[in-house]
């Protein structure tokens, strides 16, 4: 029937506006899919650790490895020599890339003087409701990059 509203629905596969059409997005990387895997063992990891020191270092590098996954899909080359000089950490780079995870990186970026402290076998570095917390976030930190990274051509479930 012409004119219907089934007519000039937009179709579920078309992108929605200011959306890259799923063919011009860069596939994810084997590097991004590995970094991925790695970082949710170390979620299963840490959620079997007893020391909150080790279970806080361990959910803490698995959410270093969820960010540099996004980095690898994300990630560009710098575009200055002042600013390729300069040593920069994955926490500081991700909002320039995924400003939508700002929060998980200031929340992470946070936390690396802990997990540093918890990785030199510093036991008082995190208490078990610190651990806890932080494997939570790490988690659903987690899930999200999956979810955004699932979106992209030749994506696999992590595993």
């Amino acid at each position: 029937m012409a004119g219907s509203v089934s007519d000039v629905r937009p179709s579920p596969m078309a992108p929605r506006a200011g959306e890259v059409p799923p063919s011009r997005r860069a596939a994810v990387p084997p590097a991004a899919l590995d970094l991925l895997a790695q970082a949710r063992r170390g979620l299963t990891e840490a959620a079997t650790l007893e020391a909150p020191h080790e279970r806080y270092a361990t959910a803490h590098l698995a959410a270093l490895r969820t960010a540099a996954a996004v980095l690898a899909v994300h990630g560009r080359p710098e575009t200055t020599e002042r600013r390729r000089r300069r040593i920069r950490s994955a926490w500081e780079v991700l909002p320039e890339v995924a400003p939508e995870l700002t929060e998980w990186s200031a929340l992470f970026a946070s936390g690396a003087p802990r997990r540093a402290r918890a990785e030199a076998g510093i036991t008082t570095a995190a208490n078990a409701r610190e651990a806890d917390d932080l494997l939570r976030d790490a988690a659903v930190f987690h899930g999200l990059a999956e979810r955004m990274l699932s979106r992209r051509p030749g994506f696999r479930e992590a595993g």
